[in-house]
């Protein structure tokens, strides 16, 4: 019987190299004052480990994310956040910025940025200037 082979999150480096790419990340986050406006938390620490924890489950490292809060459910965690194109796009900029710097082997690479791009067009759940989907229900249902 042979071994499965490294995971993904192996062959890009682990945890370590998640932590690289979040840290990156929420550096650009931390001075974009629109895309910031997304992270209700004063402290961008809590959002930095939520997202490791969740890559490294992703790409077949600890499953400590589901462990400890559950499903992923990505879509639902987001619906009291008006996540519009704009903010799409800024999200996009900044975590693909963070993943240039990582310099990952080609096919590494490739694969997270697929992922991270589809991963960021299926949150898009408000118009630029609309309100939450959590707000429209909420209003929808007020007497």
């Amino acid at each position: 019987m042979t071994s499965p082979g490294p995971t993904p999150y192996e062959l890009m480096g682990g945890h370590e190299t998640l932590v690289r790419l979040v840290d990156g990340f929420y550096a650009g986050v931390a001075q974009d004052p629109e895309l910031r406006a997304l992270y209700p938390e004063e402290d961008l620490g809590p959002a930095a480990h939520r997202l490791t924890l969740f890559l490294e489950q992703y790409w077949g490292g600890p499953t400590t994310y589901s462990d400890t809060r559950g499903h992923p459910r990505l879509r639902m965690r987001h619906m009291p956040f008006a996540v519009t194109p704009t903010q799409r796009d800024r999200w996009l900029h900044h975590m693909l910025g963070s993943l240039d710097a990582l310099a990952l082997a080609p096919d590494l690479d490739g694969a997270l940025r697929d992922y991270l791009t589809r991963a960021a067009f299926s949150l898009v759940n408000a118009e630029e200037g609309q309100s939450a989907p959590l707000e429209r229900m909420q209003a929808q249902h007020r007497i």
